[in-house]
């Protein structure tokens, strides 16, 4: 694991209404951005895998992950679902809209907005409710109707989910298909993939990751999958965002 000393990570803080959180950005200073938004893990190695990955690929993008736990990280599922259940989502959405305006006052001229599980719900609802945000991309995760409706989305809008997945209403295939149903009403450009043959979190390929969701019963490893959704994700932000 890295350590803090070598971590590629510039720490920030970003204030909205009466509340400040912490922020980890990564990449050029004047690429376009894209906030990239945590699992019900919190900010953890994996979400910082994510960011850096994406930092990375084509031209370059810059990362930043707000912290919407204030510093709490679920160690095991108990923990994770307990941060979650305490999350105030539009709170949330408000953090993800102060962290758009960030980096366009920060040198990106154009933001898109990432997520993974709970992040991917949010993405979605930073489409929906953050004007700012130019476009998203989620990873197997959709909103509550109560937070966020995808028929209202204002950004263009791509979408991944495993054909596995099991999270009933939430990242299942019947989730997915009633998103694409939303998304053809919004009349937003989208795209909904489903993977065959991979389960929630397919893209977590650390180490931890991997032994953390064979833990949860997802033993399923398709390197192939990850490669496609990293690529289709590439090509949507580098269309949207590029200006």
């Amino acid at each position: 694991m890295a350590t803090t000393e070598s971590s590629p990570f510039k720490k920030i803080q970003i204030q909205r209404d009466d509340t400040t959180f912490d922020a980890y950005v990564v990449g050029r200073e004047d690429a376009p951005g894209i906030v990239v938004i945590q699992e019900w893990w919190g900010v953890d190695y994996e979400i910082k895998n994510h960011a850096v990955k994406i930092s990375q690929l084509g031209t370059g993008f810059k990362a930043l992950i707000p912290d919407l736990y204030r510093g709490k990280v679920g160690l095991d599922v108990a923990e994770a679902q307990h941060l979650m259940d305490g999350l105030d989502w539009q709170a949330a959405v408000k953090d993800i809209a102060a962290s758009v305006n960030w980096l366009k006052a920060n040198g990106s001229k154009k933001v898109g907005v990432t997520g993974f599980c709970m992040g991917g719900a949010l993405s979605i609802a930073g489409s929906v409710l953050v004007s700012e945000v130019d476009a998203a991309v989620a990873f197997y995760g959709v909103p509550s109707s109560q937070l966020a409706d995808p028929a209202q989305a204002k950004a263009p809008v791509q979408a991944h989910f495993g054909e596995l997945d099991s999270f009933v209403g939430f990242s299942d295939v019947t989730a997915a298909k009633a998103l694409e149903e939303k998304l053809k009403a919004s009349g937003v450009p989208h795209e909904v993939h489903i993977y065959t043959g991979n389960a929630h979190a397919f893209m977590n390929r650390s180490t931890d990751g991997i032994q953390r969701r064979k833990q949860m019963g997802m033993p399923d490893e398709d390197e192939a999958a990850v490669q496609l959704a990293w690529s289709r994700f590439e090509t949507w932000m580098t269309r949207y965002l590029s200006s």
